[in-house]
């Protein structure tokens, strides 16, 4: 396939036409296959540092309610390395991949460097597009994880749920009060109730104190009727 075929096929891909070609190729060009300036290692150091600021943007203006280690917790799951690589691995990015001999049957082409290609792409785009268009690229990619990991965060946080209910809709803060504690000091537990503004919602017990805020906020979650009861 001629060079010119082969960056319009990638395009149709990427949904993305380049401007400058040759930053397409360099973003494809493994260091295994060319010396280190001419291959993708410093469109992957820029490319990192976009990825993480527009995910980061995006969270904030997603989720006002959200408190930073809420968003940090989120953000860290988006730019880890399984997930560019399975974001890579959609877009098929290792089989256009430019590598040196022996790199074909790398773990790391699924894992590594798949992620760092997806990097390089990025700030490919970046530099020929400008932040708009690496950010277009980037949120079509990574919206529907965006959901996925709030969901996932949710169901894991309670109490991040509550706060953003609170401050959305009720207009309060919440707070925490340890009503109780039992057992020896190497086996406690401790009781645990969520106020907000000056109302005490139905306590929970939990073996540490973050169990038994976690299992507070679910109880507050369930009677303002955010969240339906489990069911065994």
């Amino acid at each position: 396939m001629k060079a010119d075929e082969f960056a319009e096929q990638f395009e149709k891909v990427l949904q993305y036409h380049f401007t400058n070609r040759s930053l397409l190729k360099k973003s494809l060009t493994h260091s295994s296959s060319a010396q280190k300036l001419e291959s993708n290692e410093r469109l992957e150091f820029l490319g990192d540092s976009i990825l993480g600021l527009i995910i980061c943007q995006a969270l904030y203006e997603k989720f006002p309610g959200y408190l930073e280690g809420d968003l940090t917790k989120i953000k860290s799951r988006l730019v880890s390395r399984k997930t560019c690589s399975l974001i890579a691995g959609q877009l098929n990015l290792e089989s256009m991949l430019s590598l040196g001999p022996g790199m074909q049957k790398s773990r790391a082409l699924k894992g590594s460097i798949a992620a760092a290609t997806l990097e390089a792409v990025i700030a490919a785009i970046f530099i020929d597009g400008g932040f708009e268009a690496a950010r277009e690229f980037i949120l079509r990619l990574f919206a529907p994880l965006i959901d996925q990991a709030d969901a996932a965060e949710h169901q894991e946080n309670y109490k991040s749920l509550l706060q953003q209910y609170a401050q959305q809709n009720l207009n309060h803060s919440v707070s925490y009060e340890i009503l109780d504690e039992k057992g020896p000091d190497h086996n406690k537990c401790f009781e645990s109730s969520v106020i907000i503004d000056k109302k005490r919602y139905p306590s929970a017990w939990g073996n540490t104190k973050k169990e038994a805020q976690q299992m507070a906020a679910y109880n507050a979650l369930i009677e303002l009727g955010v969240i339906g009861e489990k069911k065994d």
